[in-house]
């Protein structure tokens, strides 16, 4: 599962990049995925909604087994 959510991030990481930001992928147990946003999108007051709707959204629609994902 961890190649699959790597390539999902693969699609996402442009869109962060775009805005000074990245995501760095830390670890995948049980349908939760962890991951540290980086850059610009650490420190930005908008990350978590980056996060909930952005990245986890992406992540659940390409892969149903994700439950969720939380910043570590």
């Amino acid at each position: 599962m961890r190649d699959s959510v790597e390539k999902v991030l693969t699609k996402i990481r442009p869109y962060l990049q775009a805005d000074g930001g990245d995501i760095e992928l830390v670890d995948v147990q049980e349908g939760t995925v962890k991951v540290k946003l980086k850059g610009a999108c650490g420190c930005c007051s908008m990350s978590t909604m980056t996060l909930q709707q952005g990245v986890e959204a992406t992540l659940k629609k390409e892969i149903p087994e994700i439950k969720k994902v939380i910043a570590v």
